[in-house]
């Protein structure tokens, strides 16, 4: 299947680009791809995933398809081809 995804801000220097498509296999989840781009890039290492990769680390932002996956399945979140996945660093503000 083809996911395209889109980064933000420090994971798109990390990645080097704003969007990427690529395959995956089918009945791959949202937890399965963060891991894989962890261990793809230096720089997304340890970043996305915590506790083993059962969760999405709290301050992130990931969304399927406009959805934030945390009112999904999270990490366990299905994904099918054609999907959307954007991934948004912790933002701070004040």
């Amino acid at each position: 299947m083809e996911i395209e995804m889109r980064f933000f801000a420090t994971f798109r220097e990390a990645v080097g680009e704003k969007t990427q498509t690529r395959g995956f296999e089918d009945e791959e989840t949202v937890g399965d791809v963060l891991a894989t781009l962890e261990a793809e890039y230096e720089g997304l290492e340890g970043q996305l995933l915590e506790d083993g990769g059962d969760a999405i680390r709290q301050q992130l932002s990931v969304l399927k398809n406009g959805r934030d996956v945390v009112h999904m399945a999270g990490p366990e979140t299905p994904l099918e081809s054609g999907d959307r996945l954007s991934v948004f660093p912790p933002v701070a503000g004040g």
